[in-house]
């Protein structure tokens, strides 16, 4: 699972958020995502130590394995998603 951290006045998420979308969508049902955002579900960013916009965690078997913050080129969301499936 990827869980895209972001906010509504977040111009740097939605950019994210639209290319990681779209390159979750290429795996073919391999990955599911999570949209959250920081505003409404402040648990969840406490939960998960969000301390800044657009974080993106990979989760596997509850944990988390993988994340990084900010804006990533096609290549690297797809290292991202390979290391994510195994």
């Amino acid at each position: 699972m990827v869980v895209d951290f972001h906010a509504q006045w977040c111009g740097p998420c939605k950019i994210l958020g639209s290319r990681l979308e779209k390159m979750v969508a290429k795996q073919h049902g391999k990955v599911v995502m999570a949209k959250v955002d920081i505003d409404d579900h402040t648990d969840l960013t406490i939960e998960y130590e969000v301390s800044a916009v657009s974080p993106v965690l990979a989760i596997k078997n509850g944990d988390v394995v993988d994340k990084f913050i900010s804006i990533k080129d096609e290549d690297q969301l797809e290292a991202f998603l390979r290391n994510l499936i195994g």
